[in-house]
């Protein structure tokens, strides 16, 4: 089995393995007790946070454990709001953030709150001068990930931390997908990690906060962890947490070089081994081990079970694929193909003759999801007399409006419409993208009784 999904979580590093295996029998007391186990239990987590803080950047006591990513992002975006609430209530995030910043933006919203959410390009980055222009004097804090965790663009944090400082507004950065593979440029004020996601073992989150930032911690106060996080902390997973972190770190350079030899050549390869396919993403200024891509006429799920059959695991921001059914706000803010999406990130490792049964599996994959949902296969058909045709895709799931679409395109004279009605909300990201595609005009979105009309105009 090929597993290809580190970027939701690494496989257990087996430095990991043994340091948790280890600090088991040393790490059970309570740190705050000043007996002996305790304080054997004290200098452990005394010096897995020492070596934390040096491979984030920052200073052992700016550095807390969290119960996880999700719990660190929680806290900072709470205590910085709350320690800043004289300044403003005013929130900028990115589009394209994980959901535990919006999350966080949402709720803060709820609460009376407002948020700036900024726009990324196709490639999925922000502008930093984009990003600076959202900035406000009732600003209380602004986040922005380092790296973002679909589609593995980096994010210009050093320059949106400038503008950051010269407005005198913290940021939170979310380095969870990129803190493995290095430290975090710039002058950033908050930042928050996930250990799971460099082959730390789950549970364990890294929240730094600079000294001079405010900060008012949320919730009843507890006197660990600087009051950050509350409750005994797992010794033996941050030990082992932070013992993966120093061996990841030494082996980036590397390893860093190695992985993106092979996404560069599965971005190279997939759009010539399967046609109608969109790779997404920046295609320089990305992590290394992340390659996105998006198949027209296909259904993710179907896509993702079969890969699975053939021994591989890779995961989707497809509407198909979720339990939303929308597709991920990810893809939706980059506005690109979301039907068929394919996110393949290699933990390190991976070999070459992995990724070479990938592609040689890859197509005859997607050609029979396409066959089995009648997926058009060549030429359209001759045009008729009719200049405007109507498709009804009520209650169809992605990808079949695009299907239809596709199959009574050439009914239609150079010029001629095709009104396509969907309630699927994926349709409203697909239709323009195959229009893109395709080099065909998407006119517009239209009310309809039930869902949306999609206009679409023949050009060729």
């Amino acid at each position: 089995m090929s597993y290809f999904d580190a970027a939701s979580s690494a496989p257990l590093h087996p430095v990991a393995r043994q340091a948790l295996q280890a600090s088991l029998d040393e790490g059970w007391a309570d740190p705050a007790r000043l007996y002996r186990e305790g304080r054997r239990a004290r200098l452990l987590l005394d010096a897995a946070r020492e070596a934390t803080a040096d491979a984030v950047g920052c200073r052992p006591d700016e550095l807390s454990f969290t119960s996880s990513g999700t719990r660190a992002v929680h806290t900072a975006v709470a205590g910085a709001l709350g320690g800043r609430r004289r300044v403003g209530r005013h929130l900028i995030v990115s589009a394209v953030e994980h959901s535990s910043v919006l999350h966080s933006a949402e709720l803060h919203e709820s609460g009376g709150g407002t948020v700036t959410r900024v726009p990324v390009r196709r490639s999925g980055a922000v502008s930093a001068e984009a990003f600076a222009a959202g900035l406000r004097p009732d600003t209380a804090l602004a986040c922005l990930q380092s790296a973002n965790h679909e589609v593995g663009t980096v994010q210009p944090v050093a320059e949106v931390a400038q503008a950051c400082g010269e407005s005198g507004v913290p940021l939170l950065v979310d380095a969870a997908q990129s803190l493995g593979w290095g430290p975090v440029e710039g002058a950033w004020s908050l930042l928050a990690a996930s250990a799971h996601k460099w082959g730390g073992p789950a549970g364990v989150g890294v929240l730094a906060v600079r000294k001079g930032v405010r900060f008012a911690p949320q919730g009843p106060v507890d006197e660990r962890e600087s009051g950050r996080a509350a409750g005994f902390e797992n010794i033996p997973a941050i030990v082992a947490a932070a013992a993966s972190l120093r061996a990841v770190r030494a082996e980036a350079a590397a390893e860093a070089a190695r992985l993106r030899e092979l996404t560069e050549r599965i971005r190279a390869r997939v759009p010539a081994l399967v046609p109608d396919v969109e790779v997404v993403g920046d295609p320089v200024h990305r992590l290394p081990g992340i390659v996105t891509f998006s198949c027209l006429y296909v259904d993710g799920e179907t896509l993702l079970h079969e890969l699975d059959r053939a021994d591989f695991s890779v995961s989707s921001g497809s509407s198909c694929t979720s339990s939303t059914l929308t597709p991920s706000h990810v893809l939706k803010a980059m506005g690109v193909l979301s039907e068929g999406n394919v996110r393949v990130s290699l933990p390190p490792g991976t070999s070459a003759e992995e990724v070479e049964r990938f592609l040689s599996v890859l197509p005859g994959t997607v050609s029979a999801v396409r066959e089995k949902l009648g997926a058009p296969a060549g030429p359209t058909k001759t045009p008729a007399a009719s200049d405007s045709v109507v498709v009804d895709a009520l209650g169809r799931r992605c990808p079949i409006p695009v299907i239809e679409l596709a199959k009574v395109i050439g009914d239609v004279p150079v010029g001629g419409t095709v009104r396509v009605l969907a309630d699927d909300e994926a349709a409203r990201l697909d239709i323009p993208a195959w229009c893109e595609m395709r080099g065909q005009e998407y006119v517009g979105e239209e009310p309809a009784d039930r869902g949306s009309a999609y206009v679409v105009r023949r050009l060729s």
